[in-house]
């Protein structure tokens, strides 16, 4: 496939909506032509940053690539195919319901030999294998995110989730018609509520059983949801550790000094910062993240905006002083 968006975005795959819509909004400020005049390369970069944006911007946007690139890592990653600008048209469903004709849905493996052949035994004598009665075929498992605000992942919540499913046709019960085009199966959209515990962890999955897509039998799959949480402004997760980026001035950062946050835990605690600091150093703050676990603080510098004469004035004697 193309050039990853959620690399090139600086965000996770598992990152929340908001999370991304912030990352871009961020990176876009800083590498706008309007702020870069004349710059090339600020211009290239911005054009990356919208088409990366422009590929995952929506839900369903971001859905339809989740799920292009896992058909191309199904089909052509580390087997010599190359699928790298494949696409893969899902109709009206996703690649679930590609996977549940795959297995199909008349209670068939589309890959077996059937249930009866001739096979060899020793001395190259034929006997007829043995018929294995058929299994019940179970429909296949629907994968989804659900996003949590970090208050309700903490204090869990009953979450209100729209999924869309196969489920066994009422007017044939399976044996095809009509109504289901003959496959046994329709498509059908409901509500439910999903039960969060407290302390949900970030990228963690909840499997809802027997809420996938149905097989013609009526066996159902199970319901998996992905767990994420959106870490607020300024916060993101990373290895299932949380990440907090504090803005400080040069001077603060050169000289040290301290600098107040507020904390997930919900409080403010000042970090210290030492001497010859640099954009992208961490401090571990114990016990101040989330559900009482460890706060990474990764150090920025501050953007400057217009600058006062007297900051002028002050720029000017450091850079007749050769700094």
């Amino acid at each position: 496939m193309s050039e990853d968006p959620y690399r090139t975005l600086g965000v996770s795959p598992d990152a929340t909506d908001a999370e991304i819509k912030r990352a871009y909004r961020k990176l876009a400020r800083q590498h706008h032509p309007d702020r870069n005049p004349g710059d090339a390369a600020a211009e290239g970069r911005f054009k990356e940053i919208q088409g990366a944006y422009d590929k995952i911007e929506t839900p369903d946007k971001r859905k339809k690539f989740d799920e292009q690139k896992r058909m191309a890592n199904m089909f052509g990653g580390g087997r010599g195919g190359d699928f790298g600008n494949a696409e893969f048209n899902f109709g009206g469903g996703g690649i679930e319901d590609i996977l549940a004709s795959f297995m199909g849905n008349r209670g068939g493996n589309p890959f077996s030999g059937g249930s009866s052949g001739t096979i060899f035994e020793q001395g190259g004598q034929p006997r007829r294998a043995q018929k294995r009665p058929a299994q019940p075929q179970k429909g296949a498992d629907i994968e989804a995110p659900l996003d949590l605000t970090l208050e309700e992942a903490q204090s869990g919540v009953q979450k209100p989730f729209t999924i869309g499913r196969r489920k066994r046709c009422d007017s044939c019960k399976g044996r095809g018609c009509g109504t289901c085009g003959t496959q046994g199966v329709v498509r059908k959209t409901s509500q439910i509520t999903v039960k969060v515990p407290p302390g949900a962890e970030h990228a963690s999955v909840m499997r809802l059983k027997g809420m996938g897509h149905e097989s013609v039998n009526g066996l159902a799959g199970d319901l998996l949801l992905t767990v994420r949480i959106d870490a607020d402004e300024g916060r993101h997760w990373e290895g299932g550790r949380l990440i907090q980026t504090v803005e400080i001035s040069y001077s603060t950062m050169m000289l040290g000094g301290k600098v107040r946050i507020h904390t997930p835990a919900g409080k403010i605690v000042e970090v210290e910062v030492p001497p010859n600091s640099r954009s992208g150093d961490r401090r571990r703050l114990r016990g101040q993240g989330y559900n009482g676990g460890p706060l990474d603080v990764e150090l920025e510098l501050q953007e400057s905006g217009d600058l006062t004469a007297e900051q002028q004035a002050a720029l000017n004697a450091l850079r007749d002083s050769g700094l």
